[in-house]
């Protein structure tokens, strides 16, 4: 009977000093590839597949490290090795670097614009498979004061009430705010749930004294007819 095939074990023909443990502590995490950085993650592999290999495997298969942000569970946990505990750490370190980055955006940034917003709300957004609402509450200079996620789920006017919003709003003392969706199938083509809630939303800052200043809606340029990768019911006369 033949002995079945299995691949090298990377982590034992790699020599001690050159394993991502031992070149951490050497060298720090700046020295360390995306494979090495995901291996720390994952911290072991499973028979047949070492944590070096896995790491590669994953990057392989997202098409970079980056990539690995849009995977939900499932994704995950198609590969051999990737049970349901690694694969919700993983969700949970992607998520973590998510916020991260959209957070490390600069201070107080000036909402001026539709294109100011989506790019401020651009990382939030990137990769999720569910809608997400949110509001940017802004002081009377038009500086961001906090970005707040009202619902999660699907945008629809039962979704994103108008009291949620502005309670948001005046809990910050905002004078005026831009309200934010995504649009997961790239294609950010207001609904008429969309417009719908709009016109609640414009109605209701009218009535609190807080300016709606725009309702954008994220999407994706590949996806976007006009390859901007967002719509703005301002620009488009309906705010």
């Amino acid at each position: 009977m033949s002995t079945p095939y299995l691949p090298d074990n990377r982590l034992k023909t790699t020599a001690v000093s050159e394993r991502p443990q031992e070149r951490l502590e050497r060298h720090g995490a700046a020295a360390l590839s995306d494979t090495e950085l995901l291996a720390m993650l994952l911290r072991s592999g499973t028979r047949g597949h070492d944590v070096l290999t896995l790491s590669s495997r994953l990057i392989a298969e997202a098409g970079s490290l980056s990539g690995l942000i849009q995977w939900k569970e499932t994704d995950f946990k198609k590969l051999k090795g990737i049970g349901r505990v690694k694969a919700l750490q993983l969700i949970t370190v992607m998520e973590v670097a998510r916020r991260v980055l959209s957070q490390s955006a600069a201070v107080d940034p000036v909402m001026n614009d539709a294109e100011a917003a989506a790019d401020y709300l651009r990382t939030l957004a990137h990769g999720l498979t569910v809608e997400k609402f949110w509001v940017l509450c802004l002081n009377r200079k038009n500086r961001l004061i906090k970005c707040v996620e009202v619902t999660s789920g699907t945008a629809t006017s039962s979704l994103a009430h108008p009291r949620e919003v502005f309670r948001e709003a005046i809990r910050e003392s905002a004078t005026a705010v831009i309200c934010a969706h995504n649009h997961p199938s790239g294609d950010p083509a207001p609904s008429s749930a969309d417009i719908k809630i709009t016109r609640q939303l414009r109605e209701a800052g009218q009535t609190v004294d807080i300016t709606l200043l725009d309702h954008v809606i994220l999407g994706n340029p590949t996806s976007d007819p006009l390859g901007r990768g967002y719509y703005s019911f301002r620009e488009a006369g309906l705010v």
